[in-house]
């Protein structure tokens, strides 16, 4: 009965006796385990314990919960001196580290699943996320996706991995595909700042593949300063060529010129760039200051 409990729900099974050592205490120093000490006959525990069940399950694999049930397995409720049930322990590197007695409300129990899963990190995904970043960085874009990829695999609503996954296609020069992947992602992260910043590069990806040479349309804007589409477009050529302060520079031109040219069209590509760059980035932190200040001049 554990087993095919253990097939079927992973990280919540039936626990025992026999294997309160393999299921609770050694398997405490891979992931934090949790003992549910419970009975048939208790009132309270039938509360109790879906709630812990649901808040698990929240956790994606980050904490596990065992359940013994007292009546049939009184051995290590006895060496732990449960003396009510429903009793919870939690357990970490193979020791008791916190508990309660009595049914809580759902709130507290998400509150003490969450502290118990902070124990045991993430699995190692923060440390292969910044791998991939780092491939990604390094121009190794079919490395990158397949990383950031495997991640998803564990953990399907990371938004740093989702988000990576476009960037790597964006960097394949693949924009179509990143459209796909983005639009696919699940409605939990779909509005997450990593998500928005990616949906501002593929727009711009998609402008800089119709940007025209940066020689030709300087030499325009320098024939004519006030030819504010030659000034759209060599922004547009500017950014694509990665030199995104100097495009910054002639969008807030065109703001301070005519700001409501072309339906304020300087404005939204500003806040586009802005919201591509990480929200920390000097570029980003300076031109919103600057655009705020030009908007209230």
């Amino acid at each position: 009965m554990a087993e095919a409990a253990q097939a079927t729900q992973g990280d919540i099974i039936d626990g025992t006796d026999a294997g309160f050592m393999a299921d609770v205490v050694e398997a405490s120093r891979e992931v934090p385990v949790i003992v549910d000490f419970w009975a048939t006959w208790c009132g309270p525990c039938k509360t109790l314990g879906p709630a812990i069940e649901a808040a698990v399950r929240k956790q994606k694999g980050k904490v596990r919960l065992v359940k013994i049930d007292v009546d049939k397995n009184p051995s290590f409720a006895g060496q732990l001196r449960v003396q009510s049930i429903p009793t919870v322990y939690a357990f970490w590197q193979g020791q008791p580290v916190d508990g309660f007695q009595g049914a809580l409300p759902p709130s507290q129990v998400d509150q003490f699943v969450q502290k118990l899963a902070e124990l045991g990190g993430d699995g190692g995904l923060t440390e292969a996320i910044e791998a991939a970043e780092a491939m990604l960085d390094e121009g190794a874009a079919v490395d990158a996706a397949q990383t950031f990829a495997a991640i998803l695999q564990e953990e399907p609503e990371n938004p740093r991995a989702y988000a990576g996954l476009v960037r790597s296609m964006i960097a394949a020069d693949d924009l179509d595909r990143a459209e796909a992947i983005l639009n696919g992602a699940p409605a939990s992260i779909s509005t997450k700042p990593e998500m928005e910043a990616v949906r501002a590069q593929i727009g711009l990806a998609r402008q800089a593949a119709k940007a025209g040479p940066v020689e030709e349309l300087t030499a325009r804007v320098e024939r004519d300063p006030a030819d504010l589409q030659a000034r759209f477009d060599l922004a547009t050529a500017l950014h694509a060529g990665g030199k995104v302060q100097e495009a910054v520079d002639q969008l807030m031109e065109i703001f301070r010129r005519d700001r409501e040219w072309n339906d304020g069209a300087a404005k939204t590509q500003l806040f586009t760039i802005f919201d591509a760059l990480p929200p920390k980035d000097p570029i980003a932190l300076a031109g919103r200051r600057k655009l705020s200040s030009l908007i209230f001049a």
